[in-house]
């Protein structure tokens, strides 16, 4: 229980790194269900790796 909220608490703070940083270099700043998405699926990805 304790990985999953981590990993939520993970995701919101990168997300919110990653459209502060863009919105500082005048990128497009991208949906931040998109950043949510992708942040949470890398992390599970490497957790997954780490258990083998």
């Amino acid at each position: 229980m304790e990985g999953i909220l981590a990993l939520i608490v993970v995701a919101l703070l990168g997300s919110f790194c990653v459209r502060w940083a863009a919105g500082r270099m005048r990128l497009p700043i991208p949906a931040r269900a998109s950043v949510l998405i992708v942040l949470v699926l890398t992390i599970l990805l490497f957790w997954g790796n780490s258990m083998n």
